[in-house]
């Protein structure tokens, strides 16, 4: 990842990333098969932290508050300069963008997991893949914003403003 960002994606290539590694080039295709899939595994466990930390949500927090704080205490995990610097990294270019979109729908399914596991009885299961849709839409969308806006706020302060105004159209 660090030649990533140093170099830029197209222009690290497969032998730079086996040689930092200190591995062959045919050790690199045993893990992966291809650059996309090493910034793709970086973000692998994302949707298994997510999860965890809806389930471990309060009972009496709604869906949408449980998704919201999931999604902050997630992000205080990241460096935010290093989520900025990937950011810009998948948004310049257009394989890593594509792979980000499946990222999404990733975590969409497993938030929509996690949320099902909280619900009360099975008529909550559509508002719970509800919830998971708007919140990754908010996860998305509040991360180009976040870039947009200079990274200014914490990202977990700009969780927080993305779902008030989400709460806000609700209403």
């Amino acid at each position: 990842m660090a030649l990533f960002l140093e170099r830029g994606f197209e222009a690290t290539t497969i032998d730079d990333i086996a040689a930092a590694a200190d591995v062959s080039r045919r050790s690199f295709f045993h893990y992966f098969a291809s650059k996309e899939d090493v910034v793709a595994a970086w973000q692998e466990g994302a949707a298994a932290v997510l999860v965890a930390e809806v389930v471990a949500r309060p009972a009496g927090e709604t869906m949408l508050t449980a998704a919201e704080n999931a999604i902050a205490a997630t992000l205080k995990r990241i460096d935010p300069a290093e989520a900025a610097a990937m950011s810009r990294l998948k948004r310049d270019n257009p394989a890593l963008r594509a792979r980000d979109q499946l990222k999404y729908e990733k975590l969409e399914r497993a938030l929509a997991e996690g949320l099902s596991q909280r619900a009360r009885n099975k008529s909550e299961q559509l508002k719970a893949r509800l919830v998971a849709m708007i919140a990754t839409g908010a996860m998305r969308v509040g991360g180009e914003s976040w870039l947009s806006e200079g990274t200014r706020d914490k990202p977990e302060a700009f969780v927080k403003r993305t779902f008030d105004a989400i709460r806000a159209i609700l209403e």
